[in-house]
């Protein structure tokens, strides 16, 4: 008959070290392997019931393991200043200056470069790059699309700029990378407001379609129709994306409603599925396409 794991009330809902714990006799080395805990990075432990934020995890990294000169970097870095949350078993992205070596430790992914002071700026309890850096080594580490749903977040927050990245474009462009940053920063659109949406837009694009107005506002003769996620107004077509919220009844009341409006203005609004995002999105290219088509547009 198995027996309920110990659970000691000051490691509930906690992120610890397996060396403190074990010595401190907190738990035993038998304990530590049950199910209650699980393990983050190389001695590094959490409680198993408690889902802890990727910033959580990138404290844990830095108090436990990192070197001193290491900074959190890249999708992680983001995820502190406010963008999208990586998922719980995307590794603490890691930057260290040339000369210093650290790792592998699973868990965390280590990328070496030059990095200025101005580069860096602290939080409590943890140094990260600066937003425009940060954007800088997303173009360098992600493909194109996952690099731009990114620096579209930090946009859209304000973490940066417009004028920062063109200028910041501008003075890198001739360096290795810097075409490829100016790919990723000519398709970046604050106006996203989801990750689905930025890579709904950019995929779009890629496929050679015009460039969609995001958040588009619709009205007739002054009064506000609706606000649709991508829009070619020149066209009078848009297009929307269903996530998961949609599946509320309210909710789909409310846009079924809007889409009502939308057609007697005379728009094509097409909805775009997670599902067919992932799995059928050049389908949606193609109709996209035609609607375009039909109203004038010509490759």
């Amino acid at each position: 008959m198995s027996r309920t794991p110990r659970r000691p009330q000051q490691l509930v809902g906690h992120i610890f070290s397996a060396a403190e714990v074990i010595s401190s006799g907190i738990l035993t080395r038998g304990e530590l392997r049950s199910k209650a805990w699980r393990p983050l990075f190389r001695g590094v432990y959490a409680d198993a019931r408690t889902t802890f934020s990727h910033e959580a995890r990138c404290r844990a990294a830095v108090r436990w393991l990192l070197p001193p000169r290491a900074v959190i970097a890249g999708r992680s870095a983001a995820a502190v200043h406010g963008g999208p949350e990586p998922a719980d078993g995307d590794p603490v992205d890691v930057l260290i200056p040339p000369g210093h070596r650290f790792g592998p430790v699973h868990g965390i992914r280590v990328h070496t470069a030059d990095m200025a002071d101005d580069e860096v700026v602290g939080f409590p309890r943890l140094t990260v790059t600066s937003p425009l850096r940060t954007c800088w080594d997303l173009t360098q580490w992600y493909d194109l699309v996952e690099a731009v749903v990114q620096v579209d977040a930090l946009l859209g927050l304000g973490a940066v700029k417009p004028a920062e990245l063109a200028e910041e474009s501008a003075r890198r462009l001739e360096r290795r990378g810097g075409r490829r940053f100016a790919a990723v920063t000519g398709l970046a659109d604050g106006g996203a407001a989801s990750p689905p949406e930025s890579r709904t837009r950019v995929g779009l694009v890629l496929a050679g379609l015009p460039r969609p107005v995001t958040q588009h506002v619709i009205d007739a003769a002054g009064r506000f129709v609706a606000r649709v996620d991508l829009a070619w107004p020149r066209y009078r077509v848009a297009v929307e994306y269903d996530g998961v919220w949609h599946a509320r009844t309210d909710q789909f009341h409310r846009d079924r409603r809007r889409l009502n409006d939308l057609v007697g203005q005379d728009w094509i609004v097409l909805h775009l599925t997670a599902h067919r995002l992932r799995t059928d999105f050049a389908g949606f290219v193609a109709e996209v396409a035609h609607a375009l088509t039909v109203r004038g547009w010509h490759r």
